[in-house]
């Protein structure tokens, strides 16, 4: 049987619902409950913005990063260099530009021993305030 998850932005009242079979495990619940806020929120701050090329702009960024998260969550290394590359140029940074930016990278990581991982992100807290609950 589908479950839903439900969240409200207390600013707009936008409720976004998402409904699916969800796994078992609460730490994946947790999961798709702050997820759910976080999108829900997120549209809602757009939504609100009153200027309507800056909405569609701040629609279009988001649309571009939710595309890149997907690509990288996939492993699809060729899309998200695409969608990384096409941002940059939506940013006026040219081809050459790139280029150079992306050796001066590489140098930075050999002259550091580039075979050290980067330091781990810390993760979010579990459950604020504001998460939804299952309903």
């Amino acid at each position: 049987m589908a479950e839903q998850y439900a969240a409200t932005d207390k600013r707009t009242g936008l409720e976004v619902s998402v409904t699916g079979d969800f796994p078992p495990h609460p730490d994946d619940r947790v999961r798709i409950a702050r997820t759910t806020t976080l999108f829900t929120r997120l549209i809602s701050t757009i939504l609100s913005t009153e200027n309507e090329t800056m909405r569609r702009e701040r629609f279009l960024a988001v649309e571009t990063q939710l595309e890149m998260a997907d690509a990288l969550i996939r492993e699809d290394m060729p899309e998200v260099q695409r969608l990384m590359r096409q941002t940059l140029e939506k940013m006026g940074i040219t081809p050459d530009q790139m280029d150079d930016l992306a050796k001066q990278i590489l140098d930075q990581l050999r002259e550091q021993g580039g075979d050290e991982p980067p330091d781990a992100l810390p993760p979010l807290d579990d459950r604020g305030p504001d998460d939804p609950q299952p309903v």
